[in-house]
């Protein structure tokens, strides 16, 4: 009898440039992550790989790809508008274009070599555009009275989804409806090249989640699991990624 062997998982997360002060006298451009990212991958049993936008990365994603053994695109700032080919709003946020790039070679390449792939928000918003989609700039303008997206700095706000049943968004959540933790502005509009919609919230207006046809493992959603502690989404997708491991996928 041969004594089974744990499969640990390692997770590519894509980190985020920004400017932070650290040692009590530095202020400089960082590659950063937030621990909520780090810790529940950890906890779900795998390990994460901070990923730094780097343009031999954009250019060569499988760099990376041959590395690990599944992708999270993590939260962020505003993908720049001519990534999807629309003009800059007024309400646009700082954007990355560095960053965009090398995320979006990243799930394009993910997606040719079958690397499983789950963007959390600015993640999802990735995903759709690398397929071909775009965003709608500014929520607010699209929902005219509806105040559920209406962002507060620093704080997620939470609100319910409703999710399609047998989808493998709601395998990863556990259930067809849900309250999850938001942060956002901008949100999917027309749909990237074999997307479907598995989550909608304010009345079907605003979509929460996306999946790929065909491919068993790639998905995003438009909320922050990480930041939910009774949320299942990261922790199930790491559990699939294993049992791809297990079988030999």
């Amino acid at each position: 009898m041969h004594a089974s062997t744990q499969v640990t998982p390692v997770i590519g997360v894509c980190g985020i440039r920004t400017r932070a002060q650290y040692g009590g006298v530095w202020d400089r451009r960082v590659t950063m992550l937030p621990d909520t990212y780090a810790r529940a991958v950890s906890e779900a049993g795998a390990v994460a790989l901070v990923v730094v936008p780097d343009g031999a990365l954009a250019a060569r994603p499988g760099l990376l790809l041959d590395r690990v053994d599944g992708l999270l695109l993590a939260g962020g700032a505003d993908l720049a508008p001519s990534s999807y080919g629309a003009a800059e709003h007024p309400r646009t946020g700082p954007t990355d274009p560095l960053r965009d790039r090398v995320e979006i070679a990243l799930v394009l390449a993910a997606i040719e070599r079958g690397t499983p792939l789950l963007g959390v928000c600015r993640g999802m918003e990735v995903l759709n555009v690398a397929l071909g989609g775009d965003l709608v700039p500014h929520l607010p303008d699209a929902l005219g009275g509806d105040r559920t997206h209406l962002r507060t700095d620093g704080v997620f706000e939470s609100h319910p989804v409703r999710i399609v049943a047998g989808t493998l968004t709601a395998g990863l959540v556990g259930a067809e409806r849900a309250v999850v933790h938001s942060h956002h502005h901008q949100a999917v509009g027309r749909l990237g090249r074999g997307l479907t919609v598995t989550a909608d919230a304010s009345g079907g207006r605003v979509v929460e989640a996306v999946e790929l046809d065909g491919a068993p493992l790639v998905a995003g959603v438009q909320w922050h699991p990480e930041e939910d502690p009774s949320s299942t989404v990261i922790a199930e997708f790491v559990r699939r990624v294993a049992g791809r491991l297990s079988d030999g996928a």
